[in-house]
């Protein structure tokens, strides 16, 4: 894959804080040399994060993310601030910006904090240098730059390029179950809840890997999947479905088939396999008057047959036979406070970065709240829990 068409949630994600009009939005535009962020001398002009995706050299591929103010204030100040808290969840690489003539703040002291507890590579950029009659001598993760005139935005970009993680062999969705000449079967339904004119981000991801690995893929959807396996002269290495296809994927792929999903993949991928199969046990203890979460990392248009809002409550009665409530959260959304419920089900994460996804599911973790994931879910409502998990023991 192309670098200029690395997937958003493959990509380091670098987000810049700091106190109002410390000149983050100025920074960020300096860094990128674009206008990112709209920039003003009035106090919280960023009242959203701002997020890009774009190259940057001498990093490559990476999401720039420009925050509000960690000092707002009132009613308002207090949910930008919360905002700002929800991009912690998912930033890799955090840049604190400090006004130089100003010096280390309180509010500047309080975001150290929450980047040494959440162990994150970091920077402090004294920003507006150009205003100093001197430049103090930085100690270490300083630097001092100044967005008007340039100085020091050089050096901030290296810098940043040595925190990026550059592994020599990258993470793996499935390939490395597999060898090189193995045929894959991937089934795809295309039914009212597909997107038109495309497949979903898993499922491309999943076949351009194949690809690179020198397996043949062969598609089709789940209602057309008995007929080729029957086309087949040797038996496919693999079958990966949609989950929402398992029960009928399940019944028409033989036994000595390995057959797994996409979802089941991407929880091994982005998150703690263990403690998500370990979440599904939770399932079989529901009863009247539980409440569950369901939770999905993207925001698209929700259609009749939707898998999170609509059959997954309907399998989950079906299987606990209970009257259970529902609460559904999408994109950032991801409640605080995870007391109220008995379970999370999550989606497989494709649009989350590994770090928000790791969060989600420690923030479980640590509330005794089980999590499990779609593809688990499904697979152990249908019956077929340990072979789709099979193939990735």
């Amino acid at each position: 894959m192309s670098l200029n068409t690395t997937v958003s949630a493959e990509r380091p994600h670098i987000a810049f804080f700091g106190r109002r009009n410390a000149g983050k939005s100025s920074v960020v535009n300096a860094v990128t040399n674009q206008k990112i962020s709209v920039v003003s001398d009035t106090l919280g002009t960023t009242t959203d994060p701002v997020q890009k995706a774009m190259e940057l050299l001498p990093l490559g591929p990476v999401v720039i993310i420009d925050t509000p103010g960690f000092d707002d204030e009132g009613t308002l100040g207090a949910l930008r601030v919360e905002r700002t808290r929800e991009v912690l969840r998912k930033t890799d690489i955090a840049v604190l910006v400090v006004d130089g003539t100003v010096g280390i703040t309180d509010a500047d002291r309080a975001l150290l904090e929450e980047f040494k507890s959440r162990r994150l590579p970091y920077l402090i950029a004294y920003n507006k240098s150009d205003l100093l009659p001197e430049t103090p001598k930085p100690k270490e993760h300083e630097l001092y730059v100044s967005a008007l005139t340039g100085q020091g935005i050089g050096e901030l970009k290296e810098r940043l390029a040595t925190l990026v993680k550059s592994d020599s062999k990258p993470k793996l969705i499935v390939a490395d179950l597999l060898s090189e000449g193995d045929t894959v079967v991937l089934v795809i339904p295309i039914d009212e809840s597909a997107p038109k004119g495309r497949i979903i981000l898993p499922q491309q991801q999943v076949l351009r890997e194949l690809l690179d690995h020198h397996c043949t893929v062969l598609c089709c959807q789940d209602t057309e999947l008995k007929a080729t396996l029957a086309k087949l002269t040797a038996r496919p290495a693999l079958v990966i479905t949609d989950s929402q296809a398992f029960k009928r994927v399940a019944a028409d792929t033989p036994a000595d088939i390995p057959m797994t999903s996409f979802s089941i993949l991407f929880a091994r991928y982005k998150g703690n396999l263990d403690g998500l199969i370990r979440g599904a046990n939770a399932l079989k203890s529901l009863k009247d008057g539980d409440k569950v979460l369901i939770s999905e990392g993207c925001t698209h248009h929700r259609q009749c047959g939707d898998i999170g809002t609509v059959k997954l409550p309907a399998w989950l009665k079906a299987y606990a036979n209970a009257d259970i409530s529902y609460d559904f959260t999408s994109g950032t959304g991801f409640p605080d406070d995870l007391s109220p419920y008995k379970v999370i089900i999550h989606c497989g994460g494709c649009m989350l970065n590994e770090k928000e996804m790791q969060y989600r599911q420690s923030a479980a973790e640590s509330a005794g709240i089980p999590m499990v994931n779609y593809g688990i879910a499904i697979a152990e409502m249908n019956g077929i829990f340990d072979r789709a998990l099979k193939p990735l023991m």
